[in-house]
């Protein structure tokens, strides 16, 4: 019962993190919330006892939150972080909400048309072995990963290094 109680108290402060995240126009405070986004994802691996999972989510998403805050603070005036407000428009309101119930239609008659709902997720009471997952996770076969974390490494460098090419302040000849 408990378990339950901290999963739906984890689960509000997730959704209701996410939704202030997307919805403020002030790019501190989005980020702000989107670390209680992570932490609440943290909380959930605590909760089915993945510490590992919960660990490294902490450090590794603390750490890129971090360094949003830095890239924030170095690619934004000063007058756009102290609150310049952005007024909501109803037309562009009601146009995002068609597209948020469109991809949720999509999604649910995916998950309904795959059969989600009615697979016995009790049965397979399978623990795969440690060996197992090192492999998956430095082979470079069918089904392994190393080439995508290749390619997701190589996608961050060069965002960093297009963030630092912006963040460049250019002098002027006088």
């Amino acid at each position: 019962m408990g378990n339950i109680v901290i999963f739906c108290i984890l689960a509000v402060v997730i959704i209701g993190s996410a939704l202030l995240c997307v919805t403020t126009t002030r790019i501190m405070r989005a980020a702000t919330f989107m670390l209680f986004v992570l932490f609440g994802v943290a909380g959930i691996y605590f909760l089915l006892d993945y510490t590992f999972l919960g660990a490294a989510q902490i450090s590794v998403y603390a750490g890129g939150v971090t360094m949003i805050y830095v890239f924030a603070i170095q690619l934004v005036s000063k007058r756009t972080l102290q609150g310049m407000v952005e007024h909501i428009k109803t037309s562009r309101m009601l146009g995002n909400a068609l597209v948020v119930i469109a991809g949720l239609l999509v999604v649910s008659l995916i998950l309904l048309k795959t059969g989600f709902f009615t697979l016995d997720m009790t049965a397979t009471d399978v623990e795969v072995p440690m060996k197992s997952i090192g492999t998956a996770l430095v082979g470079s076969e069918k089904y392994q990963y190393v080439l995508p974390f290749e390619f997701i490494s190589l996608f961050l460098l060069a965002c960093i290094i297009g963030g630092l090419v912006v963040a460049r302040k250019e002098e002027k000849d006088v």
